[in-house]
C-alpha cells in the first residue's frame, strides 16, 4: 500500500519538476519567440494579408482573392517573368562559375601554401566593399568612353568588340553577373576554406600513403567531407540571387527597357512607382516561396546524393 502511495508521490513530483523545466526553457526562450514572431512571421502574415487585396498603400483594401496572383502572371503589363527568368540566369552563373571557382580557391589555399593569409584577405575583400562602391566601380570599368574594358579591347585590337555595355539589351544583364559573381566569390570561398581546414589530417595522410595525389585527395577526401557546407554556399547563392537588388539598381537601374528587371526592383517599382501595395505584397510572398522552394529542392538533392 505504501510503495502505490510513493510511487503516485513520485510520478506527481515528477510531473511538476517536468513542468517546471518545461516553463524555464519556455521563459528563456520566449524574447527570441516574440522577435522571430514580430520581425518575421508577422510581415510575412501581413504581406500574405495584403496580396489579397488592390490596395495603394493608403486608403482601405479591396478583397479581391487571388486575381493579384493570376494578374503577375497574365498581365503584360507586369514584367514578373522577365525579372524571374533574369534571376534564375543570375543564380545559374552563380551556382555553376561563382561557386566551382571559390571551391577551387577554397582547396588550393586549404594546402597551407605560403601567403595563405594573405590571399584570404585579398579574396574576401570585395565582400567587406558596400555594394554601392562596387556598383559605381564597375561602372566605370563599363564606361563606354573611358572604361578600362573598351580600352582594353581597342589596345588588343578587338575595336568591333567595344559595346556600351550597361546600355545594350544584348550585354546588360551580363554586366550585372560578372560583378555579382566577382563580389562573392570571397565569401564562398570563406566558408568552404573552413571545412577544407577542418577536414583531418589523419584522412589526407592515409590517402597520401595510398598513392593519391594532391587532386585525387580533394576529389575523393575533401569534397565528400565538406558536402554540408557546398549544399549550404548553393542554397545562399540561390536564394541571393533571387533576391538581388543592390547591384542590379546602380549598374543598370533595372533598363534598358526592363532587360535586367529582377524581382526586387519589380518590387520596389510596383510599391514606390505605381502604388500597387497589393501587387508589391504578392511579389514579395512569391519571393518568400520560390526562396523556401528552392533550399528545400536542394537540401533534398544533396540527401539524395549523399544517400
Amino acid at each position: 500500500m505504501w510503495k502505490v502511495f510513493d510511487m503516485a508521490d513520485n510520478k506527481t513530483i515528477k510531473r511538476k519538476t517536468d513542468f517546471k523545466k518545461g516553463l524555464d526553457i519556455f521563459l528563456f526562450l520566449l524574447p527570441a519567440i516574440l522577435l522571430f514572431v514580430g520581425i518575421l512571421i508577422a510581415p510575412i502574415a501581413v504581406s500574405l494579408y495584403r496580396s489579397l487585396q488592390k490596395w495603394n498603400g493608403f486608403s482601405p483594401g479591396t478583397f479581391i482573392g487571388f486575381k493579384n496572383y493570376k494578374d503577375l502572371f497574365t498581365s503584360g503589363s507586369i514584367n514578373w517573368m522577365t525579372s524571374l527568368k533574369n534571376a534564375l540566369i543570375i543564380a545559374f552563373f552563380s551556382v555553376f562559375v561563382q561557386l566551382p571557382f571559390s571551391l577551387l580557391l577554397a582547396l588550393l589555399l586549404g594546402r597551407k601554401y605560403k601567403g595563405e593569409r594573405f590571399f584570404l584577405t585579398v579574396y574576401f575583400m570585395p565582400v567587406l566593399i558596400s555594394t554601392v562602391v562596387i556598383g559605381q566601380l564597375w561602372l566605370k570599368i563599363y564606361n563606354p568612353d573611358y572604361g578600362i574594358l573598351n580600352r582594353a579591347l581597342a589596345a588588343l585590337g578587338l575595336v568591333d568588340w567595344q559595346r556600351i555595355w550597361v546600355g545594350d539589351p544584348k550585354t546588360a544583364l551580363g554586366s550585372v553577373v560578372v560583378p555579382t559573381i566577382w563580389q562573392y566569390v570571397g565569401y564562398h570561398m570563406l566558408l568552404m576554406y573552413a571545412g577544407v581546414k577542418g577536414v583531418s589530417p589523419d584522412l589526407r595522410e592515409a590517402a597520401m600513403l595510398d598513392g593519391a595525389t594532391n587532386w585525387q585527395v580533394d576529389r575523393y577526401v575533401v569534397i565528400p567531407v565538406i558536402k554540408p557546407i557546398i549544399r549550404t554556399s548553393v542554397i545562399f547563392a540561390v536564394t541571393g540571387s533571387l533576391k538581388t537588388y543592390d547591384l542590379v539598381r546602380i549598374i543598370t537601374n533595372a533598363g534598358p527597357t526592363h532587360k535586367t528587371e529582377v524581382p526586387s526592383t519589380l518590387l520596389e517599382d510596383m510599391l514606390f512607382l505605381r502604388n500597387r501595395y497589393g501587387m508589391g505584397s504578392t511579389i514579395s510572398v512569391m519571393l518568400i516561396i520560390l526562396c523556401f522552394a528552392f533550399a528545400l529542392a536542394i537540401t533534398a538533392a544533396f540527401k539524395e546524393k549523399e544517400y
